[in-house]
């Protein structure tokens, strides 16, 4: 059997594989194990354990990701969130749309110290989707800003995307922090701009509020900066030791978590239970995640080592294409495979197969591995396996149809759309600050 029927054999298994419900770790460890008996290479599957032992459970990056799960766990039981965002609602009352605001601004600042999707448009979701309805938001606005913002996690640094990224890539977990910081902040700044027109032009989506209660403006100001404090210091004690080259990145998320601590034992917010239930909930994440990366290098291993991978990329460069064509349909192929796959699964899949091609061609990798992080924003949204979607459906209630999730996030996949653009034709947006600090 030749390496190219292999290779679709491989890939048609993994889709019927996940069209059946299967969880996506055992459908690519299964889709290797049956590729390599097609290939009559069984052989081979001793290669890739050694290769699994090798690549991934002796990576010391990817320490990293359990830790800033715990963080964000942590940070999620302090209770800083709710605070701060009902801060804002009062600062923001009398500004039309000022409750979508402020769940842009708060996503903007819980995706700069969790990372963690399903946590923040959960937390968001409990604040602020109840809220935003009975005050005459409409049902498509209100659940498309909380799924969008609270995305942003996935691209803003720490992401434990990112991490992933570097350990799979040339590029360290700094350079890709430093290079995705604009990018994500930009397009957060796009959807409060979004919001802010819709706002306007249709002002019956996104009314003023008259606040509960009158507080001097001074006094607000003054409880923002309050709640805003512990969030702005676990930043600057994770970022800033990275970025400043004190820590790596596996000690930077050791940095946070022990802030992240801190802060739930200064709020008086600690308690046992919710400690074990951090490091319970921290534990399933991460095998999760760590169960799709052992997934995903069964399938790349066995799919290198019988000829797929060589082939797939003989295919690509075969394509009489200009090099801006060829990256345009790798981050179209990129953007389809988010509506089926896992951010996780579509890394591990996609990198072995085009960073070899983009490291022949006169561009920047770096430019190449952001612009596809930000692609990667629309796994979350694109129906009909987007998780923010499903995440919002279990919180909301029953009168918020599933038609208003998917159509209310459709705005903001087109703000994605719009930003992917922007960052394809300005790359400093993306190699300027690594240059600085570099």
């Amino acid at each position: 059997m030749g390496a190219e029927t292999i290779a679709l054999c491989m890939f048609g298994m993994l889709l019927l594989g996940l069209f059946m419900g299967h969880p996506l770790a055992f459908v690519l460890g299964g889709s290797a194990v049956l590729g390599a008996v097609l290939a009559g290479k069984t052989m081979v599957l001793g290669i890739v354990i050694n290769r699994i032992f090798g690549d991934v459970l002796d990576n010391y990056t990817l320490i990293a990701i359990p830790l800033f799960v715990l963080m964000a766990q942590f940070l999620s039981n302090s209770g800083v969130t709710d605070k701060m965002f009902e801060t804002l609602r009062l600062l923001m009352a009398n500004v039309r749309g000022g409750l979508a605001l402020a769940v842009v601004f708060i996503s903007i600042l819980l995706a700069a110290t969790t990372g963690i999707i399903g946590a923040s448009i959960t937390v968001m979701g409990v604040m602020a989707l109840r809220p935003m309805l009975q005050y005459g938001y409409a049902p498509t606005l209100t659940t498309g800003v909380i799924a969008a913002s609270g995305c942003l996690g996935i691209l803003i640094p720490p992401s434990i995307m990112l991490i992933l990224m570097a350990s799979y890539s040339p590029l360290s977990v700094g350079e890709l922090f430093a290079g995705a910081m604009i990018p994500g902040v930009v397009l957060g700044l796009l959807y409060a701009a979004w919001v802010a027109i819709l706002s306007v032009m249709r002002p019956d989506m996104a009314p003023s509020v008259e606040p509960d209660e009158h507080l001097p403006r001074g006094q607000l100001y003054r409880m923002l900066a309050v709640e805003a404090l512990p969030p702005l210091l676990l930043i600057f004690g994770i970022l800033g030791s990275l970025l400043a080259g004190i820590a790596t990145a596996t000690e930077a998320s050791a940095i946070g978590a022990a802030l992240a601590l801190v802060i739930v034992i200064a709020r008086g917010r600690f308690t046992w239970p919710s400690f074990y239930n951090a490091l319970q909930e921290t534990g399933k994440t991460s095998a999760m995640i760590l169960f799709i990366v052992v997934g995903a290098t069964a399938f790349t291993g066995v799919f290198n080592i019988t000829g797929g991978l060589r082939a797939t990329q003989d295919i690509i460069r075969s394509l009489d294409m200009q090099p801006w064509m060829l990256l345009t349909v790798m981050l179209f192929i990129v953007f389809l495979l988010g509506a089926f796959l896992d951010w996780t699964g579509i890394v591990l899949l996609s990198f072995p197969i085009f960073l070899p091609i983009v490291q022949e061609m006169d561009v920047s990798l770096l430019w190449f591995v952001v612009l596809m992080a930000v692609v990667l924003q629309t796994s979350f949204l694109t129906p009909p396996f987007g998780y923010a979607l499903f995440y919002l459906r279990a919180i909301a209630p029953p009168e918020v149809k599933t038609t208003h999730i998917i159509v209310g996030v459709l705005p903001f996949i087109a703000l994605i759309v719009l930003i992917c653009l922007l960052v394809a034709a300005v790359p400093g947006m993306v190699t300027w600050l690594p240059d600085v600090i570099y």
